[in-house]
């Protein structure tokens, strides 16, 4: 299933997005549910027509911790090591935007980047200390996730919290996918002016992973307990690089979907 979170003409709701994957938007609909993604679903029997609503971002997060240096190539494209275990840092959920809503460079920052990911979404049990099989059992799904970073204040500070923490620095979208295998999937971002001319930035897959999913669910979950609806950022391949205002940043994964962003300046 594909779940989504959306506004329509009576509020805000949870849906489960209907149709073929490769229909675009015009060919999905988006039926209503009375309950939470993690809940039985009850339909309620509204529907719309996707492209009719405006999609928000799926899923409500206590946390996103985002996995530093989770592709080789990318290690070595900013001078770095492969890390023996998983590198780990919090990105605050008020950095979380959803599909079109803007990403906003901050005048504190000369180099904002984008880096296309695979996000995980915690389900309904949690996770603390879990192993591999537990971690699997307590993934809800996926979606795909820009781990914005102002690259030039990463270089600077001592901690990674100012360079991925600004506002709007984390979009996800459009939707959570619950039924996918993760092992080997494309992960791609483009960038451009023209909505129809993009240019193509990263282009990887999740086999290339230095550390797999059920891997950094199960090491997270042994330094803090992981709530329903937390979000795991898995990693950008290779290919990262500043994006500015009037641009707009394309990232989609293989079997998910496309979430698109414009980047505006914050002044």
């Amino acid at each position: 299933m594909r779940f989504a979170r959306f506004v329509h003409a009576g509020g805000v709701s949870f849906g489960v997005v209907e149709g073929e994957a490769g229909a675009g938007v015009k060919g999905l609909t988006v039926a209503e549910i009375g309950s939470l993604p993690f809940e039985q679903v009850r339909f309620t029997g509204q529907r719309w027509a996707l492209a009719d609503v405006r999609l928000l971002a799926p899923i409500f997060s206590s946390k996103v911790i985002g996995v530093g240096r989770n592709y080789a190539e990318h290690a070595a494209e900013l001078g770095n090591e492969v890390p023996k275990e998983p590198l780990i840092f919090i990105k605050p959920s008020t950095s979380v935007i959803g599909p079109n809503d803007a990403i906003r460079i901050p005048p504190q920052s000369n180099q904002v980047e984008h880096e296309a990911e695979l996000a995980v979404v915690i389900g309904a049990t949690g996770a603390r200390r879990v192993d591999r099989a537990g971690a699997e059992k307590a993934i809800f799904g996926y979606t795909c996730g820009n781990d914005v970073t102002a690259r030039d204040l990463q270089r600077t500070d001592p901690q990674w919290t100012r360079a991925k923490g600004f506002d709007s620095f984390c979009p996800i979208g459009p939707w959570i996918e619950t039924e996918l295998d993760v092992s080997d999937l494309e992960v791609r971002c483009e960038v451009g002016r023209d909505p129809n001319a993009m240019e193509v930035r990263q282009l990887g897959r999740t086999k290339d992973m230095v550390f797999d999913v059920p891997t950094l669910v199960s090491y997270v979950s042994h330094v803090m307990t992981l709530l329903p609806g937390d979000i795991i950022l898995t990693g950008t391949p290779a290919g990262v690089s500043r994006i500015v205002t009037g641009e707009t940043v394309s990232v989609s994964v293989q079997g998910i979907g496309e979430l698109r962003n414009p980047v505006v300046s914050l002044d």
